[in-house]
């Protein structure tokens, strides 16, 4: 691995570019520090032989990515600033000969991904929901930059403040912590909010899900309702959920459960009461968006 001192300085590397375009919301990560613990957080048993990089910027983490890579390791970068695009292909033009570095210029929900071994990513703001939760799903290790509200919504527990549709759908997929909050002022320009650093361990879930499409849904429409009760959360909501006996439902559920709140329902128990949704209404999966 390369020392920090031979590492590309993030400030210079934004004088060079002569910064992007700001229609693209970009908020450089100028820390050194930071920059420097990022490809350190992703879990030790990681196969880094191919990182992906989502928004690539200047090139200040992927200059710490191939840095940290293995003697036959591979980064890919996808940027969608095209004059960020070329400047990251003349700036790192050594290690793209080598093989060691590709750059895809275009928007991450629609270029073709490459697969990859797991993702180091200093995600856009205005993207970061659909970028990742288009990366959970393919199951690889991911550490990923989100406006701090975003990643304490991602990490929060039942009965938490931050709990929500979030909270379950993440954490269907991996084990997330927050590894580490970031201060506006590590950035250039100064975004208005705090960032965090959200490490995504990809695993099983405990529990059965025979339509994930489905349960995501479901999920999605019963926290529209998290003030009600689940009882009037399911009978209200059928127009999303894509039930058509939202009562039967009801009827069949656990009173316990019912009389709860969203905000205090495990993943486990959206999960079950999924189940138990298509067992009444077996058609249900092949209902709503």
């Amino acid at each position: 691995m390369t020392g920090s001192d031979d590492l590309r300085d993030p400030d210079a590397l934004i004088r060079r570019a002569k910064r992007g375009n700001p229609e693209f919301d970009q908020h450089f990560l100028v820390d050194d520090r930071v920059l420097d613990r990022l490809p350190g957080y992703l879990p030790e048993a990681a196969d880094r032989s191919h990182v992906l990089e989502i928004g690539g910027g200047t090139g200040a983490l992927t200059d710490r990515l191939l840095a940290a890579a293995p003697a036959d390791g591979q980064v890919t970068v996808v940027e969608r600033d095209p004059d960020l695009v070329g400047f990251l292909r003349e700036e790192f033009a050594d290690a793209i000969e080598s093989g060691a570095l590709t750059v895809i210029g275009g928007d991450a929900l629609e270029v073709d991904l490459p697969k990859f071994s797991a993702s180091v990513s200093n995600l856009p703001y205005g993207a970061s929901s659909e970028i990742a939760f288009d990366l959970l799903p393919r199951n690889r290790p991911l550490v990923l930059m989100f406006q701090q509200e975003f990643a304490e919504r991602m990490v929060a527990g039942p009965g938490e403040d931050d709990y929500g549709r979030l909270s379950v759908s993440a954490q269907h997929y991996a084990d997330v912590e927050i590894v580490e909050h970031v201060p506006a002022e590590a950035f250039d320009p100064r975004p208005r909010v705090d960032s965090a650093v959200v490490r995504c361990t990809p695993r099983e879930p405990e529990y059965e899900v025979a339509d994930e499409s489905f349960f995501l849904r479901f999920v999605k429409a019963l926290f529209t309702q998290r003030r009600k009760t689940m009882r009037n959360a399911v009978r209200n909501t059928g127009h999303i959920s894509g039930l058509e006996t939202p009562d039967a439902v009801v009827d069949a559920a656990e009173e316990s459960l019912m009389s709860k709140r969203a905000g205090t329902v495990s993943p486990a128990e959206f999960a079950a009461l999924a189940q138990l949704a298509r067992q009444v209404d077996p058609g249900v999966g092949d209902r709503g968006g």
